[in-house]
């Protein structure tokens, strides 16, 4: 499994919502900055993107500060690095052009109802078992290769459960897109991945570990979806204002 924590500073996913709102602006106009650096042949445009993107580091060091006080995990080193990664990354043409990252989740259930969940040795979190998608592999195939290389358990796809925006939900500070399926245990043996879990184990809705990632938010659709009790693929409905944060006045459940 590849990670799904952005190095710079791990999972965020109890951040404030003011603060997670910063991490996800200083993302989308870094992603625009360097969209525009890839395409443009103007020497006047290329410096103002390049200006936009120190806005964007700006914006990001001080989301960072936030979660400093928040007594978050804060990255070593200088803040502002970041920009340098940003510039690093560009290309040119359509190679060049920004968008999120794809990341596979799999809910996996056995014939007693219960969850099959990992404590992440990056966070110390519990979650389903997730991970970026590789190069080569279709996305059902990736589901299946992540919950046996971290949890020992052969399992087969059912259907697409979930997709859902990591930024938006707080889970990362990159953004990336969580397609997350359900699938069904079938055998193997129970066992945590030595470097990228701390634990592993089958969980019932009423018995669930402390220290869940995202503080739980996912559990109830998790279990539906694991009972057969929700059949539409969940994903994150349209805000009434994107950039204003505004959550929608209702959204599919």
């Amino acid at each position: 499994m590849t990670q799904i924590v952005n190095t710079r500073v791990g999972l965020v996913d109890n951040m404030p919502r003011p603060t997670r709102d910063l991490v996800r602006w200083s993302e989308t106009l870094a992603a625009i900055a360097r969209t525009g650096l890839a395409f443009t042949q103007s020497l006047y445009d290329k410096e103002r993107y390049e200006e936009v993107l120190k806005v964007a580091g700006d914006i990001h060091a001080s989301a960072t500060a936030a979660l400093a006080l928040d007594h978050q995990p804060v990255p070593a080193g200088n803040p502002y690095d970041v920009v340098d990664e940003w510039m690093a990354g560009v290309a040119q043409g359509v190679p060049g052009y920004v968008t999120p990252k794809v990341a596979i989740g799999a809910i996996v259930a056995n014939d007693h109802n219960e969850l099959l969940l990992v404590k992440r040795a990056d966070t110390g979190l519990w979650l389903y078992p997730t991970g970026w998608a590789d190069v080569g592999y279709s996305a059902a195939e990736i589901a299946v290769k992540e919950v046996l290389e971290e949890t020992g358990i052969d399992a087969e796809p059912i259907a697409l459960a979930m997709v859902l925006d990591g930024l938006r939900l707080g889970l990362s500070q990159i953004p990336f897109y969580s397609l997350v399926f359900h699938l069904k245990a079938v055998g193997g043996t129970l066992h945590a991945h030595p470097l990228e879990c701390l634990d592993v184990g089958w969980f019932a809705e009423d018995a669930l570990p402390d220290s869940l990632a995202n503080e739980g938010a996912w559990c109830a659709d998790a279990f539906a979806v694991a009972r057969g009790d929700r059949v539409e693929v969940l994903f994150d409905w349209p805000r009434q204002s994107a950039w204003r944060g505004q959550e929608p006045d209702k959204a599919p459940r």
